[in-house]
């Protein structure tokens, strides 16, 4: 029966119409009982199941960001009513990715009690007059465990509204939470750009265009823009796997305001010297202002890695500045000639092209700090951000000429992975000790370096533990605050010592100095947070430094290796070629790729990657016996004995991999145990992992949990 204003529903008077639908109409009401408006959702009867399905569901779930549900009738529902409009962009992107926030977390609260929207547009979406969304029309909504097949619909049928639905969806396939997580991608694509990311004259023009086409990226922020697009990718595998996720990375760029910051990446400074040896130099000046330009307040800096991604490239600059996502890029060039040193800059306005400011330094070599500070200070006026109130500079000590030099060439050889170039920094920061004993980076440097020798199989852990522990305590004996000497014995106390509650206070101390270095974030990831469990606050730390440094192919890579611990295995493969799409001379990813297959089941598609990993990295006893292991299985025996021989018995983690794709569990768990008596740096970054649990099935387990000192095993 039609409803008019002044009727009356049971104990509703109805007041005025709110909108009409296919399912039925809407109506303002007053609930005579409690003398509050409401919502009444009056369904027609052929949508009587419908009515059903939203009614369990809403009632189900109770979040500031989803209409509440109060009352059922016979053929209607009565619901929160909202002072607000429907969703329609386009808004800035603070507001845009606040906004954003709000509905992930009303969507990770549906997903984890079971519930698929299958709806998610933003006309389903009410922005109320105090600026809160609200999720409401659960009318396809589905409970996950109501039948086994997830949510396929009838036979030959789509539900949804076709510009937001997955390609799944589009194509009548079972559902699960990533196809929300697709619509959720749309919806934030039109809150940013104001238009559809898939259109067309007709539905069916609209859903090709879901299946085919990818829509154009948003311009007004690179790392909004990437989340979106992941959101949206065909192929469920590839997209975010939960709300969560999503939202932990809109929270990384509202912790950061980037959009609200003025933001610049510093180019590598062009050598223009007559000595091509001197790129070192003109890359180290280039760097220092990048550490000069993180002290500055409201500024946010691009890290190294990913600023000097374009060295050598003759790329566009406002391409550049899209690809990290700031406002303004920083060139330059440096000759040397003797004693002499001319320095040009040019600060690049990124949204035209236009320079804000260029200047020339002719100085003597001994002035090379003050023209890193003078052109900082340039920069800091010109965008007009707040200074901290000290001189622009990253310098707490003003080392001499030829230390600094020294320290330059040792920093360049020790961001490559390699024995050879891990070599050459020991040498050069050696020499830069040498040259200037008071000076702390030097040694900060080099414990780092000495400890990624013995993690990475370099060198004998047990030796390179004492020595990293040694030169991180000279560092702070300088430097009291110096945070990579306290990462680096925070990572010792953790690997090495199982000292747990040093490990957190050394890495609290690390902390405490602003702005943190991107390696920091990322050794806090791999040593504190990964062999606890703490998988979710390892993939947040581990994205902080993607943040930072976006193109840096190793934060990437081990991103990869923490969603492989935590059995997400598809998505592990997925960043892993993220990485490679960085640098593919990058042996991490490749023997990611080679696990995720393998613990999938996909034994034949493991050995070819493994195989790379181990031509890039021979010196890798964890990928040495990765690939021995595979190839036993294969039945190419001769390969893998000869590779196992290469395998040091002091290095037991690689045996144990062998024995561990070869499904030998005692044996592995002889190894394993092995490598934690012996303290070997990498069994401990393991200890939590997902493909470890038929070690931790072990009635022996226990016993070796105590050895590790592991939170509640004491």
């Amino acid at each position: 029966m039609p409803l008019a204003a002044g009727d009356r529903l049971g104990p509703y008077e109805i007041l005025d119409p709110i909108g009409s639908g296919g399912m039925g109409e809407v109506w303002k009401a007053r609930d005579m009982r409690l003398e509050r408006i409401v919502a009444i959702k009056l369904l027609k009867d052929q949508h009587s199941e419908r009515f059903e399905q939203e009614a369990r569901a809403v009632a189900a779930l109770n979040h500031p960001n989803i209409c509440q549900i109060y009352d059922t009738g016979p053929d209607y529902l009565v619901l929160e009513h909202i002072d607000g409009k429907p969703l329609q962009g386009p808004f800035p992107v603070p507001e845009a990715v606040r906004l954003a926030i709000q509905i992930a977390s009303a969507l990770e609260e549906a997903h984890g009690r079971g519930i698929l929207h299958r709806d998610l547009k933003p006309a389903n979406i009410l922005v109320t007059t105090k600026g809160t969304a609200k999720l409401l029309d659960f009318g396809l909504a589905k409970f996950v465990a109501a039948d086994s097949d997830f949510t396929k619909t009838v036979e030959g049928t789509v539900m949804g509204t076709a510009a937001y639905m997955a390609p799944e969806q589009a194509q009548g396939k079972p559902l699960d939470e990533r196809s929300d997580i697709f619509s959720f991608g749309a919806v934030l694509y039109e809150m940013v750009s104001g238009k559809q990311a898939f259109s067309g004259l007709s539905t069916a023009e609209v859903m090709s265009a879901v299946l085919r086409d990818e829509p154009e990226r948003l311009r007004n922020s690179a790392a909004l823009s990437a989340i979106v697009m992941r959101c949206m990718r065909k192929t469920p595998a590839e997209r975010f796997q939960t709300m969560a996720e999503i939202k932990t990375a809109l929270e990384t760029i509202s912790e950061t305001r980037a959009e609200l910051q003025p933001s610049i990446a510093v180019l590598p400074f062009a050598n223009m010297s007559r000595d091509a040896d001197d790129e070192y130099f003109s890359d180290g000046l280039a760097e220092e202002i990048i550490n000069a330009l993180t002290q500055v307040a409201g500024l946010k800096v691009i890290a190294r890695t990913s600023a000097f991604a374009f060295k050598g490239k003759n790329e566009d600059i406002r391409r550049i500045a899209e690809a990290l996502g700031v406002t303004s890029v920083l060139e330059g060039s440096v000759r040397r000639a003797g004693n002499r040193l001319r320095v040009t800059a040019q600060l690049i306005h990124a949204a035209d092209g236009t320079h804000l400011w260029s200047q020339r330094y002719d100085r003597e070599m001994t002035d090379v700090f003050a023209v890193q500070d003078e052109i900082a200070a340039a920069i800091a006026g010109t965008l007009q951000v707040k200074l901290t109130g000290k001189p622009v500079t990253a310098r707490t000590f003003e080392p001499n000429l030829p230390a600094y030099e020294a320290f330059l060439r040792g920093r360049q050889q020790s961001y490559k992975l390699s024995p050879e170039a891990h070599a050459l920094a020991e040498e050069h920061f050696k020499q830069a000790i040498a040259l200037d004993p008071q000076w702390a980076d030097p040694h900060s440097y080099l414990g780092r370096v000495y400890f990624s020798q013995g993690f990475y199989g370099m060198r004998p852990s047990t030796e390179m533990v004492a020595v990293a522990r040694a030169e991180a305590g000279k560092a702070l004996e300088l430097l009291p605050s110096e945070s990579i000497a306290h990462a680096v014995l925070g990572i010792i106390a953790a690997s090495y010592d199982y000292d747990w509650k040093e490990a957190e206070e050394q890495f609290r101390l690390a902390r405490a100095s602003e702005p943190l270095p991107p390696y920091v974030h990322d050794m806090r990831a791999h040593f504190y947070l990964l062999p606890l469990g703490r998988f979710e606050e390892a993939l947040q730390e581990r994205m902080k430094a993607i943040a930072q440094d976006p193109l840096n192919a190793l934060w990437h890579a081990h991103q990869a290796f923490t969603l492989l611990c935590a059995e997400m295995y598809e998505l592990a493969v997925v960043e892993a070629r993220k990485a490679l799409e960085l640098d593919d001379r990058l042996y991490v990813p490749h023997w990611v790729i080679a696990l995720s297959y393998f613990f999938q089941g996909k034994r034949v598609d493991a050995q070819e990657p493994a195989e790379e990993a181990f031509r890039l990295a021979p010196w890798s006893v964890a990928i040495a016996g990765t690939l021995a292991g595979l190839l036993a299985r294969a039945g190419e025996k001769d390969r893998s004995e000869k590779l196992r021989a290469t395998i040091p018995a002091a290095e037991p983690v690689g045996m144990y991999l062998y024995h561990l794709v070869c499904s030998e569990i005692d044996a592995a768990f002889d190894c394993y145990a092995q490598g934690i008596e012996q303290r070997n740096l990498r069994a401990m970054v393991i200890a939590a992992a997902g493909f470890l649990k038929p070690l931790r099935a072990s009635p022996r387990w226990p016993k070796l949990a105590r050895m590790m000192n592991l939170p509640g095993t004491m």
